[in-house]
Order: C-alpha cells, then sequence, then structure tokens
C-alpha cells in the first residue's frame, strides 16, 4: 500500500549506493561523488548494499547505473520498497526474542505488535525510506542476547549494528556501563569481583567484529572517517533536520525580525534549511562550529552519570531499556551536527517493552 507513496531523497541515496558498491570496486566505494548522495555509513552497510545490488542486478540492472541521477522507475521503487518489507523480518525476529521472556500470550503479542508496527517505523522506513527497521532488529536481538545472560553475544551484536550505522555510537557508553556491571563484575557490590579476563573477551570479541568491518578498508581509515563524521553537511542538512539546531536556526530567523523592526540593521543570510550541504552561517545568534557540537555532546553522554549509575545498581530490564535508549537515543543526537535519522522512532516503545516486569 505504501510502495508508490512519498519517498524522500533518501530514496535515491540508497539507490546511489546500490550502483556504487555494484559498479565500483570495493577500494573506490567511499572516494565516488558523482552524485552529492555519498556513501557515508560503515562498511557493514556497504556490504549490505552490495548484496542488495546483487539482486537489483537480477531485477532491473538500469537502476545501478551510477550517472542514473534521480532513477526512480516503477521497477526501481518496487525493489527498494520490497528490500525495507523483506529485512523487517529481521525486526520481528528480534521482537519475538526480546520478549520471549513474557508468559501471558496475549502481553507478549502486544508487545510485539508495539515494535513491529512502530508509526515512526512505518512513516521512517516505508514512506520516507530507511532500513531502520533491520537495524533495531539486530539490536533487540542483542538486549534477548543479554536478557538470557549472554553477554558476549550481546556485545558482538551491538558491535554488529554500530558497524551498520554509527549514529549508535551515541549508545555505546550505556552498554559499556551495563556490560561491566553486569559482565565484568560477578558482585557489582565488590570491587574485589571484578574480572580481568571477562574484560578481555569483551574487548577481544567486539574488536573481531571492527576487524571484520574495517580491515578490508585498511588503506582507506582517514577517508572513511571524514566520510561517516561530515562536518560541513551543516547544523540543518537536509532541510528541517529534527535537532536542537533547527530550533536555534529558526530563534535566528525571528531575531532577525525583531531586529529590523526595532530599527536595526542586520544582514539577513541564506536560509540554514534549503536542504543543501554547507557550513551554517546565522544572522544574529553565534555561529556554531563542529567544535560546539562536539563539546555539547560530549557534555549530555557526561550528564547521563545519575542514568548510568541507575543503570549499575538495577536490572536489565529497566536498566537496558532507560540507559540505552531514553538518553543516549533521543538526547544526545539532538545536539549533533547534520541531518537527523528516524533512530529514535522505537526508543519509546522498546523503553515500555524493556520497562515492563516479568
Amino acid at each position: 500500500m505504501l510502495i508508490p507513496s512519498y519517498r524522500s531523497t533518501d530514496f535515491e541515496v540508497h539507490r546511489n549506493w546500490l550502483a556504487i558498491t555494484h559498479s565500483l570496486p570495493r577500494d573506490r566505494w567511499y572516494y565516488e561523488d558523482t552524485s552529492e548522495w555519498t556513501l557515508d555509513y560503515p562498511p557493514f552497510f556497504a556490504w549490505f548494499e552490495f548484496a542488495l545490488a546483487k539482486c537489483a542486478a537480477w531485477w532491473h540492472p538500469q537502476m545501478l547505473d551510477i550517472d542514473a541521477l534521480g532513477y526512480a522507475s516503477p521497477r526501481a521503487v518496487l525493489f527498494q520498497r520490497l528490500s525495507v518489507v523483506l529485512m523487517d523480518s529481521v525486526l520481528l525476529f528480534g521482537a519475538v526474542r526480546v520478549t520471549a521472556r513474557v508468559r501471558e500470550t496475549r502481553s507478549r503479542l502486544v508487545q510485539i505488535a508495539l515494535i513491529v508496527l512502530s508509526p515512526g517505523l512505518l512513516f521512517v522506513d516505508h514512506i520516507h525510506f530507511q532500513y531502520n527497521g533491520f537495524l533495531y532488529g539486530i539490536q533487540l536481538l542483542s538486549i534477548a542476547a543479554m536478557l538470557e545472560n549472554q553477554h558476549i553475544l550481546g556485545a558482538i551484536l551491538f558491535a554488529v549494528v554500530l558497524n551498520f550505522k554509527h549514529i549508535y555510537l551515541y549508545q555505546a557508553p550505556a552498554y559499556f556501563i551495563y556490560l561491566l556491571r553486569a559482565y565484568c563484575f560477578t558482585d557489582s557490590t565488590r570491587l574485589s569481583s571484578f574480572s580481568p579476563s571477562r574484560l578481555m573477551a569483551l574487548g577481544a570479541s567486539t574488536a573481531v567484529v571492527f576487524t571484520a568491518s574495517f580491515g578490508p578498508f585498511a588503506r582507506h581509515l582517514p577517508q572513511i572517517a571524514a566520510r561517516l563524521f561530515p562536518f560541513k553537511r551543516g547544523l540543518c542538512h537536509a532541510y528541517w533536520a529534527p535537532n536542537f539546531w533547527a530550533v536555534y536556526a529558526f530563534v535566528d530567523r525571528v531575531a532577525v525580525v525583531v531586529a529590523r523592526r526595532v530599527g536595526f540593521h542586520v544582514d539577513k543570510t541564506a536560509s540554514l534549511t534549503r536542504g543543501l550541504v554547507g557550513n551554517a552561517a546565522f544572522s544574529v545568534l553565534p555561529d556554531i562550529t563542529p567544535l560546539h557540537t562536539m563539546l555539547l555532546t560530549v557534555l549530555v553522554q557526561l550528564s547521563r552519570g545519575a542514568g548510568e549509575g541507575f543503570l549499575w545498581r538495577e536490572g536489565v530490564y529497566v536498566g537496558v531499556g532507560v540507559g540505552v535508549f531514553l538518553y543516549a537515543d533521543v538526547v544526545a543526537p539532538f545536539l549533533a551536527s547534520g541531518g537527523g535519522g528516524g533512530e529514535g522512532s522505537l526508543s519509546w516503545v522498546v523503553l515500555y517493552v524493556m520497562g515492563m516486569k516479568q
């Protein structure tokens, strides 16, 4: 039903990534810039696009032409829409696994439906066009593993999702604190119960994932880093990006109008929400640099000490639900520069599910 509906520029972004990974050797993936929608996700997602491109080559090879910018034939639209639907099976599997301890069947079905039928995900993935449900499915599998005291597996799965989409980096401190408490300390009330071997096991397991991800691109790490953290995209890239700086830009516009009405001359800068890539310049309010956004994000991460202390004291249900999703996934990303995605669209649903006592 949603296949012919509105789609954002992210539809062309992913079509272009299909073309890049299909048409070019691996060493050129993170350098190609024929389109402004360059590949800027970690390597696991690049390989995911590579695999999808193999299917697209059989289905509709014309959509894999790098120079076919904006290509959106009915067959191309159908392929990309169905790829999201198919990958949502991972979300369904994750929802089934994370609710496995719910004994009452009706309650469990309700919780699964709350996750899989999240309106936020339907809008962002199946209309706007992204693959957040697929990634959330992997993260739910990570949480399910930790619920079953399979902490190494939980850490590996989180490292996997982080190497698909690096915005999950905001959640890494909460994961680390929880795993430190639940796995590295056999008794969280005694410092003497700390196990260095368990910490090394956690580190080694996640290092293997990162090596598998970035190892094939070892010679291109500076270029990949520049793509993954593109500060020059601007504060409000892609129209009204859902972050704090969109409000900041709005206040600046209001200040321009007020200043002119009271007799001050203010040079009006170009719109910051016109969807173009570029550094932001404000007319009245102070300009914001990448350093400012980095410091503010770090400050937010540090201020979550109370939440992480709660994570240390409480059980996995409320601890992981609050620590990982509510704070890291909702607050901190809003202060980062660049466009936002749909990463917080499921946060409240998962918080509800994880916070329920079984």
